[in-house]
């Protein structure tokens, strides 16, 4: 597998504060996501080879799951589909509602 560039939890939330240009994805499934969510934009792993254009090429795009795993798999998917700019969410929303926001259920 490529190399995969991971941001943490505290740089997302930090760029959602100063409202830097990105895009978050959720690969999660339909049921993950309406559980719990951190406003991400919901194309499920299995979608994500039909679903990518969907997705600005142009914008910083930051790919998250429940741990990494996932997320690592659609951005290695999105690579072979020309993009670039890919950022996976280190941890996932289960660092996210570790380290940011504790009211995010885990599951």
């Amino acid at each position: 597998m490529d190399h995969i560039q991971g941001i943490s939890v505290q740089e997302l939330a930090k760029m959602r504060k100063e409202k830097i240009p990105h895009q978050l994805i959720d690969v999660r499934e339909s049921h993950e996501f309406n559980f719990c969510n951190i406003d991400g934009y919901l194309i499920p792993l299995g979608e994500i080879g039909y679903r990518s254009d969907e997705i600005n090429k142009n914008e910083k795009v930051i790919v998250h799951c429940r741990s990494g795993q996932r997320s690592a798999t659609a951005i290695s998917i999105l690579k072979q589909k020309g993009f670039t700019n890919l950022f996976n969410l280190t941890g996932g929303i289960l660092a996210w509602s570790h380290e940011i926001d504790r009211n995010i259920p885990i599951y």
